[in-house]
């Protein structure tokens, strides 16, 4: 199906059994979750989903179980974070034959690329498949980052179309819309700044903590997009502590174990992760049976 580059698309978990299988049955309750609460994307295979310690086998099976669970409802991204431009091509055309919508694509990983090489990289993939390429831009996580620069040249190919926004540096929303205006879509990758982002112009929300709490962070979106900026804001302030489990090196332990306390996961991770622990789990149960006390009522986010 055809994307829209708007809208919260949850950067989703990779569910695991205690055996460290696949567990599609949960992996099926939380993209159930998502869709109910009116996501406009499912992101497969990124940060979040564990992406390093996948098979190529596991990210087809993966692709093909969400295709079939959405039904068309909403386009389906898989992550490329690979370390040769071979490579990369080869995952965009099983990800293409496995029915994905889209692709996320991290620059090269493990080689610091210079600029020219990150461009050439982008667009060899760009032009060997027809998929739409979001260019997630994380110079902070991953070490390379993407210029105004860079973009000028990738957007020769018409099929990179988007952005994942994460540089920590929200005056970038504006310099890209001054630079591209709406040839290169926005979607804010932070979600610690995902509102002031979706308010100077962002068109989407690349979220984390949405795989807990699909329903705030859609009523979020919606809100803000509708104009009723004092209730999203409301909603955000509520928010915030949780949003800031995603800003740490244990997003993934941290996330998962939210997803528990939502009723939408489970807590197991892949080796060489290891589920919290000691002071930083009590820490982390902390801020989410706080935000689970104080949960807000939510308006009709969906008829706005």
């Amino acid at each position: 199906m055809s994307i829209q580059w708007k809208g919260v698309m949850p950067a989703v978990t990779t569910k695991f059994t205690a055996q460290d299988t696949l567990d599609l049955d949960m992996f099926a309750v939380n993209i159930n979750a998502q869709l109910a609460a009116g996501v406009h994307g499912i992101v497969l295979g990124g940060t979040l989903g564990e992406a390093s310690t996948l098979s190529d086998t596991e990210k087809s099976i993966l692709t093909q179980e969400t295709v079939n669970l959405v039904e068309g409802k909403v386009p389906v991204l898989i992550n490329i974070a690979e370390q040769t431009t071979k490579g990369a091509i080869a995952a965009a055309h099983t990800a293409e034959k496995d029915g994905a919508s889209a692709l996320m694509m991290l620059p090269p990983m493990r080689y610091k690329a210079g600029d020219q090489e990150v461009v050439t990289y982008f667009k060899a993939v760009a032009e060997s498949t027809s998929l739409p390429i979001m260019v997630y831009n994380n110079p902070v996580d991953y070490k390379i980052e993407v210029t105004l620069e860079m973009f000028d040249q990738l957007l020769a190919c018409e099929n990179i179309q988007a952005v994942k926004e994460s540089t920590r540096d929200i005056s970038n929303v504006t310099r890209i819309k001054n630079a591209f205006g709406d040839r290169l879509k926005i979607m804010t990758g932070v979600d610690t700044l995902a509102l002031e982002s979706l308010l100077m112009g962002a068109d989407g929300w690349i979220a984390g903590l949405v795989d807990a709490f699909p329903a705030e962070t859609v009523a979020i979106y919606e809100l803000q997009k509708a104009g009723r900026i004092q209730e999203a804001i409301k909603i955000y302030r509520w928010f915030l502590p949780l949003l800031e489990l995603d800003i740490n090196p244990k997003l993934v332990q941290n996330i998962k174990l939210a997803e528990v306390h939502t009723g939408i996961g489970t807590e197991y991770v892949r080796a060489p992760r290891l589920p919290l622990a000691g002071e930083e789990r009590a820490h982390v149960l902390e801020v989410i049976k706080k935000g689970l006390a104080s949960r807000p009522t939510l308006p009709d986010y969906k008829n706005l």
